[in-house]
């Protein structure tokens, strides 16, 4: 029996859109920005939805307003606005927004609350900005990911921040201390603001086990918005859990029109044509994803699962290497050379991948595997 007829291959990946806090220089192309729900209300009916039961992420109240009015005093300096509403937002004398991963609010959730993940500050930070008369606008920003594994979920972090200004005279918000290079810049239009935060919900509900919410944000986002890869992404998963795999396919298949370079969308095909029983498509799909400038570490773990079956050890180690690469601290990863190196027969191989894996998360479940392994190895020899 192969050691890894259970593979690291059962995951899905969902897409989640954040930012990071400070302000900095920066550069952003220009581009139109619309600041009020209206002119928007006769593109969301277009689409099949209803204006009224949309929400608009970053619609302000009175209470907010009256606040604004008090921290950003009228007189302030054009040049300051938004520095200013910055730090009164974050500050202790301010509002002391709180960093809460896990929850992407509206603005009024956000401001009532007084904590927020990085999109609904983003949210909050572009409304209020607009207040003030600041030609405020959102930023995608796409040279920023993390990966993290939640059971069989492995979460896709983007990033999405503000930008101030335009042409030669702008600045991009960042929400933290960090030293920060964009490269890969690209604004987004409020429409796409909005379905982005309907994508997020959708992939917080579903890792609560909430899928049939998850499945009603997750199809309001994709019509307001059918070029969003996360909002496909995100529907295809959903659906998959919801046993309806024909039309995760689908989704998948969308989203591969709305980027056909993303390398999740690829990951995602081929989990589900593996969890179909069509491993062979599945590795042929999962090889495309390799060819693009893939920098997510559990697509490596499925490739070299694969190679591993099939007895190519040297792919397997290659593969199990590009993923240490990506994420020296995947305790899977470390676990997976072990077992390979078993496979090779390479004893103390394996046992200072165990070693280096224990150092991680000696509770994980692939380290057990190994520990196993490593144990009836011993015992025959």
């Amino acid at each position: 029996m192969n050691p890894l007829a259970k593979t690291h291959f059962s995951q899905s990946l969902i897409l989640l859109s954040g930012c990071a806090l400070s302000l900095l220089t920066g550069c952003a192309a220009s581009t139109a920005v619309s600041y009020s729900w209206d002119p928007m209300a006769e593109i969301v009916r277009a689409r099949g939805l209803d204006p009224e039961e949309v929400l608009a992420p970053f619609q302000t109240t009175p209470e907010m307003e009256a606040w604004l009015a008090e921290a950003v005093p009228e007189g302030t300096p054009h040049e300051a606005r938004t520095s200013t509403l910055l730090h009164s937002l974050i500050s202790k004398r301010g509002l002391q927004l709180a960093y809460a991963s896990g929850f992407t609010g509206t603005v009024g959730e956000v401001f009532e609350s007084r904590k927020a993940n990085c999109l609904g500050f983003t949210h909050l930070f572009v409304a209020l900005a607009r207040q003030l008369g600041e030609p405020v606008y959102y930023l995608k920003i796409d040279d920023i990911y993390s990966y993290t594994q939640e059971g069989d979920l492995v979460i896709s972090s983007g990033h999405v921040t503000a930008a101030s200004g335009f042409g030669g005279d702008h600045r991009i918000l960042e929400f933290s201390d960090l030293d920060v290079d964009y490269r890969q810049v690209q604004p987004i239009p409020d429409l796409t603001a909005i379905a982005l935060y309907y994508s997020n919900r959708a992939g917080e509900l579903l890792r609560t086990s909430r899928a049939g919410e998850a499945l009603h944000y997750a199809d309001i986002a994709v019509k307001l918005e059918p070029e969003l890869l996360d909002g496909w992404i995100n529907l295809g998963v959903i659906r998959r859990r919801l046993g309806d795999l024909e039309g995760a396919e689908v989704a998948y298949r969308r989203a591969l029109e709305a980027d056909p370079e993303a390398p999740v969308t690829y990951q995602n095909l081929a989990a589900l044509y593996s969890h179909q029983g069509n491993h062979q498509a599945a590795r042929e799909v999962l090889a495309l994803a390799d060819q693009r400038n893939n920098k997510n570490p559990f697509t490596y773990l499925d490739l070299g699962d694969f190679s591993l079956r099939q007895g190519d050890l040297e792919s397997a180690e290659r593969f199990y290497r590009q993923a240490l690469r990506l994420d020296p601290q995947l305790v899977e990863a470390h676990a997976a050379m072990g077992l390979c190196a078993i496979e090779a027969g390479e004893m103390n191989v394996a046992r200072r991948s165990l070693r280096k894996a224990r150092r991680i998360d000696p509770e994980n479940a692939w380290v057990s595997r190994l520990e196993r392994r490593l144990h009836v190895q011993t015992a025959m020899h």
